[in-house]
């Protein structure tokens, strides 16, 4: 069943995409947003307890809704897990962005892919080339599927329901809303959102690997796998660093290096080998994503048959 309702959510999804994906979130956002407000003193026990007591009481509920469900009917639990997972994903909200980038490059309009990017990724890149732009979307689409499909798919996978699916999906937001904000920036919360970025980046040990190592499959394996060993210790996030390094090596085409952003040049190491990013290497993307995308559907065919993942 977890293959067929895997298959029927992102159809689902790419058909009726989800618009305003934040509006899914938002009741969560608020939870949290209450909670940071009046549990956060500052200390990453403060931020632990809160982490717990708002993913836990998430992840659970999802779970006895789940089983409640499947008492009423199987046809009800199958139902509720496609909304799950439909709500989870974004593939197809994150490759709305890349296409719509690679559009405008290919038809010579740079300024609105800089504008695309900007919309996407935040920051502006008034002055940003066209390789730079190349760069900097190959970059967020190599991390952005990972963390929106492959990510949520492996939870899914392991957790009963779709309550790993959700598990995945809140501790990566509070990644990124208290885990980015412990590090500094205008929401400085000092040690409280360190707990959630370390319980993600846990959550994320191992899914990331395999799919950095899809990537070497379906790409160039033996560049992927060189260009993950030696320079992913060179990028600040790790989690990042090896999806990033691994499609670099894949693709052929370098990635990181400096950019400039927000009116500055940010320095950043190489990342990945070959050519200078372009058009051809944007579609080139696409194919890898999508290819690995069809692994991970025959990984889960695999598993379901041989009974390991069958609810």
């Amino acid at each position: 069943m977890t293959l067929l309702e895997l298959i029927l959510a992102l159809l689902l999804e790419q058909v009726r995409p989800l618009v305003r994906r934040w509006r899914v979130l938002a009741p969560f956002a608020l939870v949290a947003e209450g909670a940071a407000r009046r549990l956060n003193d500052g200390s990453a026990a403060s931020g632990r307890f809160a982490w717990v007591l708002l993913v836990a009481l998430g992840t659970l509920g999802t779970a006895v809704a789940y089983w409640l469900a499947w008492e009423l009917h199987p046809v009800f639990a199958f139902a509720f897990n496609i909304a799950a997972l439909y709500l989870c994903m974004g593939f197809r909200h994150e490759s709305h962005h890349f296409t719509e980038i690679h559009l405008a490059l290919r038809m010579g309009e740079l300024e609105r892919a800089r504008a695309l990017l900007a919309a996407w990724r935040g920051g502006r890149y008034d002055e940003a080339s066209p390789s730079e732009v190349a760069r900097l979307s190959i970059e967020r689409a190599l991390v952005a599927a990972h963390r929106s499909v492959f990510g949520v798919v492996f939870w899914f996978a392991i957790l009963p329901g779709p309550s790993g699916a959700v598990l995945y999906r809140l501790a990566r937001y509070l990644n990124d809303e208290w885990g980015a904000r412990s590090a500094g920036g205008e929401h400085r919360t000092g040690n409280f959102g360190r707990f959630a970025q370390r319980a993600f980046e846990a959550l994320d040990w191992l899914p990331v690997r395999i799919t950095a190592t899809v990537y070497a499959v379906m790409g160039n394996f033996e560049d992927a796998v060189y260009c993950w060993r030696s320079q992913a210790v060179l990028w600040p996030d790790k989690s990042s660093a090896i999806l990033i390094a691994s499609g670099g090596g894949a693709l052929g085409v370098r990635l990181g290096m400096p950019v400039h952003e927000s009116g500055v040049i940010v320095d950043r190491p190489e990342m990945g080998l070959g050519g200078e990013a372009g058009v051809d290497h944007l579609q080139s993307t696409v194919g890898l994503l999508w290819r690995a995308l069809l692994v991970c559907l025959f990984l889960l065919m695999l598993l379901g048959a041989a009974g390991w993942v069958g609810r």
